[in-house]
């Protein structure tokens, strides 16, 4: 089956309305907000990739969620035939060996651990923005040429 098109840059998934503020002003001033989704709980992200169709660029993706667990969220994607090749980036407080492995067991491209400090998680941000969507190139690129 062919991979539908990338409809949005960037699902963020994440329940802290404060680090959601701050990654939304950080997109923002990166002019990368346009195509940034929201899903505050694994349950609204798992409905908009599977029911709704969405597929974006890059998924950020945040370990402790109500509802269904990021873990789950990350296994429901990588388990499926269209979601697969989206590039996952945990994005999470929790620097536990356990959550690591999982993670990158469970196919996670990328895992990094929330920044405490506010100009280093904003940089952090901005880098994840820049690289996964601007230098980073999907399968997708090429087919549509």
């Amino acid at each position: 089956m062919e991979p539908q098109s990338w409809n949005e840059d960037i699902l963020l998934i994440e329940d802290n309305p404060h680090d959601v503020e701050l990654i939304l002003h950080v997109f923002e001033w990166s002019n990368m907000r346009d195509h940034v989704r929201v899903a505050w709980d694994g349950q609204e992200a798992i409905d908009a990739l599977f029911l709704e169709g969405i597929r974006p660029r890059v998924i950020v993706l945040d370990l402790k969620l109500p509802k269904v667990s990021g873990l789950e969220v990350l296994r429901r994607i990588k388990e499926d035939a269209v979601l697969r090749e989206t590039p996952v980036v945990v994005f999470s407080s929790s620097a536990e060996e356990r959550d690591l492995a999982i993670s990158y067991g469970l196919g996670a491209n990328s895992y990094i651990v929330k920044p405490v400090e506010f100009d280093r998680f904003a940089e952090v941000i901005r880098e994840i923005g820049c690289y996964w969507q601007m230098v980073n190139r999907r399968p997708d690129d090429y087919r549509s040429r």
